[in-house]
């Protein structure tokens, strides 16, 4: 779409700058000129952030008041938010000239999705170190733990592959292993990606079973398995539910990383892989693998989950981790089996964008490129149960 030359000029914020004004506890004021669908799907959040949704047509054709119906501010800066930079510029130029006190974000949602952070673990206590990704955009988690000069990485997403190969050479360590914990929905696994670069990809064998391509390139990953980084092992422990292959990974008996089946605040949603009409049987399967598999540990081992959502609480050191002892205590994992099936099926958000042509592409069953992969998992990830179910 061609948007008219703006009538004043603006400055633009880069997407790093605007997190750290978020984090920083700055309130931030977000006029946000997409569509209402696509707003209300998806759209920056914070604690400090107050966000308008004006559509960019609103603009053209009437008066600035018309459009904004004194919902902003004048008092402070407001940051226009578009797509991708183009229709946020424009009205942000149209309220420059009328007196506001704008800027836009560069880029728009596009350049908010290639925000990728990194939070060492300090709750852990070794052997080795790890860190956690975080994806602000969709709350997407991934790790990489380091120990000696090997590092892993568990659950990368494809568009950051470069990212991988860099920090572990940055802790003076090769990247040996990156690890599937399975088949993901919601963004296009970096697993094949990295395999293609020479490290171990590896995904949970179970996945053989949804009709996973390439598996002669792949190792396949079983309950039980050990995988070694430098001198650290780390255990495969099958605990389906959210999908029939969904591996949780106990990196030295000190961290538990739960992928998509257990959250801090919240628990996997089932019906990605099984459907309307398999998701009671799977949620049954996934009560089972979080009271079975998962709760029985030590208080003292640290939940790291594979996402987070705009309600959950970050830990001291800024990574979305929390005791295993705390996490019990979310209302849903005190339910009977047959009420916590129930629960988790009447809580389910809409499932994410694409997630049918993200599925088949992590299976290896189709190819896409790196521009595709990116746009189709722009979006929130939407793979728990909608709601806080803490205490």
């Amino acid at each position: 779409m061609e948007f008219p030359t703006s009538p004043a000029p603006v400055n633009s914020v880069d997407p790093t700058a605007l997190k750290a004004r978020i984090d920083g506890g700055e309130p931030v004021t977000i006029l946000d000129t997409r569509p209402a669908d696509q707003y209300e799907t998806w759209q920056i959040q914070g604690e400090t952030v107050t966000s308008h949704n004006v559509p960019y047509t609103a603009f053209q054709g009437g008066t600035v008041e018309e459009a904004i119906a004194d919902v902003l501010p004048t008092d402070r800066t407001v940051t226009a938010v578009c797509a991708i930079g183009r229709s946020s510029e424009y009205v942000a130029g149209v309220l420059a000239d009328h007196g506001y006190d704008v800027e836009h974000l560069a880029d728009g949602m596009a350049g908010w999705a290639r925000l990728y952070e990194t939070v060492e673990i300090t709750g852990y206590g070794g052997p080795g170190r790890v860190w956690q990704y975080q994806r602000p955009s969709s709350g997407c988690l991934g790790y990489l733990v380091v120990d000696s000069d090997e590092a892993a990485v568990v659950d990368p997403l494809r568009v950051f592959t470069d990212r991988y190969l860099a920090d572990a050479a940055e802790h003076d360590a090769e990247l040996v292993r990156a690890v599937d914990t399975h088949v993901h929905a919601d963004h296009i696994s970096g697993v094949r990606a990295l395999a293609a670069a020479g490290v171990e990809g590896v995904v949970p064998a179970p996945a053989t079973d949804r009709g996973l391509a390439d598996t002669d390139r792949l190792t396949l990953l079983a309950d039980g398995d050990r995988l070694e980084v430098g001198g650290l092992g780390i255990e495969a422990v099958h605990t389906p539910g959210h999908t029939s292959e969904m591996t949780s990974l106990s990196v030295g008996d000190e961290l538990l990383l739960t992928g998509d089946g257990l959250f801090l605040d919240s628990v996997a949603r089932p019906d990605l892989e099984a459907g309307d009409d398999g998701a009671p049987d799977a949620a049954r399967q996934l009560h089972d693998s979080l009271h079975e598999r998962l709760l029985d540990r030590p208080d003292r081992v640290l939940v790291c989950p594979g996402h987070h959502s705009g309600t959950t609480d970050a830990a001291a050191d800024g990574s979305y981790t929390a005791r295993l002892e705390q996490v019990r205590s979310l209302d849903v994992l005190s339910l009977s089996r047959e009420v916590f099936v129930e629960t988790v099926l009447s809580a389910m958000p809409p499932r994410p964008a694409n997630y049918q042509r993200i599925i088949a592409t992590n299976l290896g069953q189709r190819e896409t490129d790196d521009e595709e992969a990116f746009t189709l998992e722009l979006g929130p990830n939407n793979c728990a149960v909608s709601g806080s179910t803490a205490d």
